[in-house]
């Protein structure tokens, strides 16, 4: 996919929002729980009723794999239906690889050729040679871990290095790899205040930014300080959305929660003169 298609999502659907797939079977309700797939019908029901207002899904591979040759045989499933259904919408594995470069380009194939995302999130601890397989592949992106929401992040990323934080020499010793500009980059919404020294660093690559809702991230905070010329920002909510209700009426209110948040985005793009 094409980084202009996105692009374009964004603007069509005044939209900024990528919904999370985090699947858990312990809650989804009773009767997904029945059915022969419930991986793949609760993802399926989650994608139906918010496909209006989200420009990407991000499956987390874990929440496939806990159930083995199964799960992973429900994701291919998601897959299929997302690209036959809606291939207009980004999606993103969300899989955190990271490793040596004959391993890397095998997981490359398996996540962009196999299982045919159009991204995957990728760890750059081992350096260029485990990410540069990742984006040797055309239309294909890679999205680097930069800065985290969660709690452990202050244990490297936000140490001094060389007079710089290590974040900040991960993003920018990355945009000298080859393939660069198929480099994404996540940043956790509860570091807003840390994107306008990213945007310095990086003024036109995308951001995936999780952490809005149920981590406590600020969507305007996120906004005002990490929109590029042409928005480039991802906004990630999981939790928020997918288990707004966890009865009967889970995808209504799925689709009411990811309609209030493109809601908040729409009035942001207006307010920004992007719409």
């Amino acid at each position: 996919m094409r980084i202009e298609a996105l692009k374009k999502q964004i603007l069509a659907k005044k939209s900024f929002l990528c919904v999370g797939l985090d699947v858990d079977l312990e809650k989804v309700p009773e009767h997904i729980k029945a059915m022969e797939d419930p991986l793949y019908e609760f993802s399926k029901a989650i994608i139906d009723s918010t496909a209006a207002y989200a420009v990407a899904y991000k499956p987390n591979i874990a929440f496939f794999e806990t159930y083995g040759p199964e799960g992973m045989a429900s994701l291919k499933r998601v897959m299929g239906y997302l690209n036959n259904k809606h291939p207009e919408i980004f999606t993103i594995a969300d899989a955190k690889r990271g490793d040596i470069g004959n391993t890397a380009t095998r997981y490359a194939k398996a996540y962009f050729k196999t299982y045919n995302f159009d991204s995957i999130t990728v760890a750059p601890y081992m350096g260029k040679d485990s990410v540069e397989p990742f984006l040797s592949f055309d239309e294909k992106y890679a999205i680097l871990l930069a800065l985290t929401s969660n709690g452990g992040s202050s244990d490297f990323q936000t140490q001094e290095v060389g007079g710089q934080m290590l974040y900040e020499k991960v993003i920018q010793t990355s945009i000298e790899w080859e393939g660069s500009e198929r480099l994404m980059y996540v940043v956790g919404a509860t570091k807003a205040n840390a994107l306008r020294k990213i945007r310095e660093l990086i003024p036109n690559s995308f951001l995936l930014i999780p952490g809005v809702g149920a981590q406590g991230g600020s969507l305007t905070e996120v906004a005002e300080n990490g929109l590029s010329s042409d928005v480039g920002i991802l906004v990630n909510s999981s939790r928020g959305i997918i288990y707004a209700s966890t009865d009967e009426n889970f995808a209504r209110e799925a689709k009411k929660a990811a309609r209030e948040l493109q809601s908040q985005m729409e009035s942001i793009l207006k307010n920004k003169n992007y719409i």
